[in-house]
């Protein structure tokens, strides 16, 4: 006889979550042990009864399925987590990951996608919809500029070299006519284009730019 895989399901919307029940509860090796409708429950469920795999929503009331999925990662680690949401957010995907989560479905996924991303989890894989995965693996692998400076507006460069002739933020904006949230608002744009922590590695880069 096979092994049974036994499963708790979490979501707040109570058709929801019989819908994904009877879809599981069709597989022969499947065997759902709890059900919750909140994050709350979902941890206490899983704590109690640790299953092979739980299936969490994102959005559910008692601090949702990311801190949910935190939770169960910290208590029950042999218990895979795959949550099932609505949202592609590529944000919501990394998050999730960050907490635990192996597996990332959306709802409306067919019944054969889902049981075949439980057993990709029960066998040790990760398993993100189809999708969603194709977008993020074309923009991983998208070609970079060769020079991060090259993103930067024409402002942002002027605000960058001051910042590498060691202007503060005030007398930048001096020098500018701008004002000093202005610049702020410039510096963190510069930050985040050249992926760097903070004014000193922006100012390396500008020296590195003048010396060129």
């Amino acid at each position: 006889m096979t092994e049974q895989i036994s499963l708790v399901v979490a979501d707040d919307h109570p058709l929801m979550r019989r819908g994904i029940v009877d879809a599981l509860s069709n597989e022969e090796d499947f065997r759902i042990v709890g059900e919750a409708a909140t994050g709350t429950e979902a941890v206490a469920i899983v704590t109690e009864m640790l299953p092979d795999v739980v299936l969490l929503d994102l959005d559910m009331p008692g601090g949702g399925g990311i801190s949910a999925a935190t939770q169960i990662a910290a208590v029950c680690p042999t218990t895979k987590i795959l949550i099932l949401t609505v949202s592609e957010s590529e944000d919501d995907l990394l998050q999730a990951m960050k907490a635990g989560a192996k597996g990332y479905v959306l709802k409306g996924t067919a019944s054969y996608g889902l049981t075949h991303a439980v057993r990709a989890l029960v066998a040790g894989e990760v398993y993100i919809t189809s999708t969603l995965a194709t977008t993020i693996l074309c923009e991983l692998t998208a070609d970079s500029p060769a020079d991060p400076l090259g993103a930067l507006t024409a402002r942002e460069g002027q605000v960058l070299d001051l910042v590498g002739q060691g202007l503060t933020n005030r007398e930048i904006g001096e020098r500018l006519f701008l004002a000093e949230k202005t610049v702020k608002h410039h510096m963190t744009g510069i930050l985040s284009k050249l992926h760097v922590r903070n004014r000193v590695e922006a100012a390396l880069l500008a020296h590195k730019r003048r010396d060129a």
